[in-house]
Parts: structure tokens; sequence; C-alpha cells
């Protein structure tokens, strides 16, 4: 099976108008147009049913004390964890492609509504739900896909993996607030293959993509 976007080659940069962020010289950065990007699959297994795709970053400091701090910078040795900006269920084995901005145009301060989602589709909480859950202006359920936001201060661009299971399902057996570790869960034993493309995206003008 294959996973492919015109928004970005496979293992090139992201565009900005897909970010939650972008670069801002006066305040390091401000918010994006925060689009998903354009997703096509194809050459799916036989007895396929439905697709589920998952986008993760899987650079996120795993020590935050120097995130987005003046004067510090985070160091490439740190160690490294997930975070997760877009689970998606439910969408049917003849949906390709999702287009540009189909399921996400703009940053929604608390998060936009969820589960239900265009196509009948569903989405789950993305890992922003964590991190913004003691900003009074910003905490929330964080619905389906928030886009790249990587601290400004990192000495290494991110990378942005999205990962489509093709499912013997017509629909993945997860219910209302569920995370992108509740569908790796549900689809065990239900997957009949995947394929991944990554993009790469830095808020750091000091770091090359």
């Amino acid at each position: 099976m294959k996973l492919s976007s015109d928004s970005f080659p496979d293992g090139g940069p992201i565009p900005a108008h897909h970010a939650f962020c972008v670069a801002d010289a006066a305040s390091h950065v401000k918010l994006g147009q925060n689009r998903n990007p354009q997703l096509a699959w194809s050459e799916l297994p036989k007895g396929t049913a439905s697709v589920v795709l998952i986008c993760h970053d899987p650079d996120v400091p795993s020590k935050a004390d120097d995130v987005n701090k003046e004067g510090r910078t985070i160091p490439a040795s740190l160690a490294r964890v997930n975070f997760c900006h877009w689970v998606l269920v439910d969408m049917p084995a003849s949906g390709s492609p999702i287009r540009d901005g189909e399921f996400s145009s703009g940053v929604t301060a608390k998060g936009k509504s969820g589960p239900l989602a265009p196509r009948n589709t569903r989405q789950g909480l993305n890992d922003y739900t964590a991190w913004f859950a003691n900003d009074k202006d910003m905490a929330g359920d964080y619905f389906g896909y928030d886009g790249p936001c990587p601290p400004w201060n990192d000495e290494i661009p991110h990378r942005y993996v999205f990962t489509l299971f093709a499912i013997d399902l017509d629909k993945c057996p997860v219910q209302r607030k569920f995370t992108a570790a509740d569908v790796l869960k549900a689809i065990k034993g239900h997957t009949l293959g995947t394929a991944q493309i990554s993009g790469r995206y830095t808020l750091n003008p000091g770091v090359k993509v």
C-alpha cells in the first residue's frame, strides 16, 4: 500500500500553512493557518474496509525546562518523546484523497469540536489537549488535526510522521474521547497493512530543514 501527499515530499519540508505556529521576527512565533495537508492512498490490501490515520512527532523534548526560553537552547542530544498531532478513524477505504484544509483550517482556542468529523469520520484527541491543560486561555479538548509547533529554540528540526493503517473493520471500535493509544490498541489484530510518509519543520531560524 502507498501513502503520498501533494503538500510536501516524503522526508521534505512541510509548508508553513500546515503548521499550528509559524516563525515571527518580533515574538519568535505566531499562530499559523493550521491546515491539514493533502493525503492520498492506493494499493490497499484486499479486505480493507476502512483506514486509520495517525500523525505524530517523535522529536519532542523529554524535558520542558528549556523549551522556548530566552538565552537557552534545546540540545540535539536530549532524549525525545512522541507527541500526537492527529487521529482520524472510520475513513472508507475508497475515501482517498483527503483534501488540503478539509479537516482543519485555522487554530481554534480550546480545541476543535469532536469526535464527529467530515464524511462521517471521527477524530480523536491530540496531545495539545495535555499541553494546554494549565493554560486558562487555551485549555480544552483538542480533537483532530493541529499541526507543527516545535520549540523555537530547538537545535533539531522535528519530523512529522503520517501513518496510514488499513483495517478490516468499517468502524474503529473506540468511543467518545479516544486517543491514538486507544486506537492502536483497538485495531490490533485488525490491521492488514501500513504505509508512512514524513515531513520536517522547524521554528528555529538557525536550523535548516
